[in-house]
C-alpha cells in the first residue's frame, strides 16, 4: 500500500534498512520510556519502535494512514491527529514520564515542528529527527557562519543539537532533491534559558536582530532601544546579530526585557 499522507506533503518515505537501524539506534530512549513518532506514513520505523517500547505513540494525520498502520499493528497506539495541535504536557502525563520524539519530518513544516518541539522542552527528553540537511545544517550552526541564525540561536538556547549522519535522496521513495540528516536533539533541565513568558519576548529579540542582520545592533534594535531610552550595554552596539553566541542573545533578552 503506497500512501501519501497529508501530514507527509514534502516527505519521502524511508526504504533503506541500514538508514532506519540508524536512526532506531540513534534514539538512546530506556525501554520504558514513552516514544512518539511524529508522521509515520507507510511506517518504516513505526513497527519497529512500536516492538520495542511498550509505551509508543505515534502521530498521523492522514485517516488513510492510520487505517493502514492500526491493521497492520493492531497493538500499537496509533493516533490520528495534527502534530501542531498535539498537547504535549498531556501526553506526558499519560505515562509520568518525560517523552522521547522521532521522526522523518515532512520538508514544508520542519520549522514549524521543531519551534513546536522546542516549546515542550520540559516534558521531552530526547528528539531524533531527520530532515533536509540544510536545515539540519542551521540548528548546529556556530556564529560568524553562513547558516547561523534564527533557527541557529533558538534551537542551541533550548537544546543540545548534534548532527548525527547524512542521508542521500537514494533511500528514499519518491527520491527527493535535496540531501537529508538526522538530528539529536537533547533538552538538560539545567540549560540557562529564558522562561515562562521570556521565551516568547527572547524569541522576538533574536527574529529582530537576525531581519536585518548585516546591521549592526545599533540599528537592528533601535526600536527597542530607543522604546527604553537606553543603550545597548557591553560593545554590542557595533556588533552584528550573526556575531553573538547564544548565550550572549540570551542575557541581551535579559537585558532589554529588564527595561519592559
Amino acid at each position: 500500500m503506497n500512501l501519501r499522507p497529508k501530514q507527509s506533503l514534502g516527505q519521502n518515505f524511508l526504504r533503506d534498512p541500514n538508514i532506519i537501524r540508524k536512526i532506531l539506534e540513534s534514539l538512546r530512549a530506556p525501554s520504558d520510556a514513552h516514544v512518539v513518532e511524529i508522521g509515520p506514513g507507510e511506517g518504516a520505523l513505526t513497527e519497529p519502535l512500536s516492538s520495542k517500547y511498550p509505551r509508543f505513540t505515534a502521530i498521523e494525520i492522514d485517516e488513510r494512514a492510520v487505517r493502514h498502520l492500526r491493521e497492520r499493528l493492531p497493538d500499537a497506539d496509533i493516533r490520528q491527529q495534527d502534530i501542531l495541535q498535539v498537547d504535549w504536557r498531556t501526553l506526558a502525563d499519560e505515562t509520568a514520564a518525560p517523552l522521547y520524539v522521532i521522526g522523518n519530518l515532512p520538508y514544508n513544516i520542519t520549522s514549524q515542528i521543531l519551534i513546536f518541539l522546542l516549546d515542550a522542552r520540559h516534558v521531552i527528553e530526547e528528539a531524533v529527527l531527520m530532515m533536509q540537511k540544510e536545515v539540519a545544517e542551521r540548528l548546529v550552526a556556530e556564529p560568524r557562519t553562513k547558516a547561523y541564525g534564527i533557527l541557529s540561536v533558538q534551537t542551541q538556547v533550548f537544546a543540545d543539537a548534534e548532527l548525527m549522519f547524512t542521508v542521500s535522496p537514494k533511500v528514499f521513495f519518491p527520491r527527493p532533491d535535496v540531501m537529508s540528516a538526522v538530528v539529536r536533539l537533547t533538552f538538560p533541565r539545567e540549560k540557562a534559558e529564558p522562561s515562562g513568558r521570556d521565551a516568547a519576548f527572547f524569541r522576538d529579540v533574536v527574529r529582530a536582530a537576525f531581519n536585518q542582520r548585516r546591521k549592526t545592533l545599533r540599528n537592528s534594535l533601535r526600536a527597542w532601544t530607543r522604546e527604553r531610552g537606553i543603550e545597548l550595554p557591553g560593545g554590542l552596539a557595533e556588533r552584528r546579530a550573526e556575531e553573538l553566541s547564544p548565550a550572549e542573545f540570551v542575557g541581551l533578552a535579559h537585558y532589554l526585557g529588564a527595561r519592559r
